[in-house]
């Protein structure tokens, strides 16, 4: 089990292990911080043109993928310098439907903070990170539809749910 750092205000994990989903939200809430903000992607069963899908394979070019992933978190900070805790840890290998893949947690004084800094992380994580995942469904498996070349970090970010261009 992986277990949260005691002493440090960022977490970042790139592993083979489950995510401590639980472990990582309460270590995100300190005294300070007025505002606690979590989001964890799951494995589904559908993907992008395909359903059935019943387990997911990632895979991660490890060493630039950490430092993206720290890079993240440093950006992140500078973004906004009064967040508390800043956690981004990822999952490789494979999972079953509704396994945890990628956790985020972001604490601040402020939920405003919380939020931009947690979406920040989650879509900068997505565009910037050398890692893929592979699907497997009953008639095969392949490599996931729809994915981009890598951005970096300081880069703008696409928002999803708004469809359009992100800060940069």
């Amino acid at each position: 089990m992986l277990w949260p750092p005691s002493d440090a205000r960022d977490w970042v994990v790139l592993t083979d292990a489950a995510l401590p989903v639980d472990a990582l939200n309460a270590w995100a809430a300190t005294p300070r911080a007025g505002a606690v903000v979590c989001f964890v992607g799951v494995v589904r069963d559908h993907a992008e043109g395909r359903e059935g899908v019943r387990a997911m394979t990632y895979e991660a070019y490890e060493e630039p993928a950490r430092r993206v992933m720290a890079e993240i978190v440093a950006e992140s900070r500078r973004r906004w310098p009064d967040l508390e805790r800043v956690a981004l840890l990822h999952r490789v290998g494979e999972l079953t439907l509704s396994e945890p893949s990628v956790a985020v947690a972001v604490s601040s004084p402020h939920r405003d903070d919380a939020f931009d800094a947690a979406r920040y992380c989650i879509d900068t994580l997505k565009v910037a990170a050398p890692i893929w995942k592979q699907e497997h469904w009953e008639a095969g498996s392949d490599w996931a539809l729809g994915e981009q070349p890598i951005r970096p970090v300081g880069g703008p970010t696409v928002v999803a749910a708004a469809g359009a261009q992100g800060e940069g």
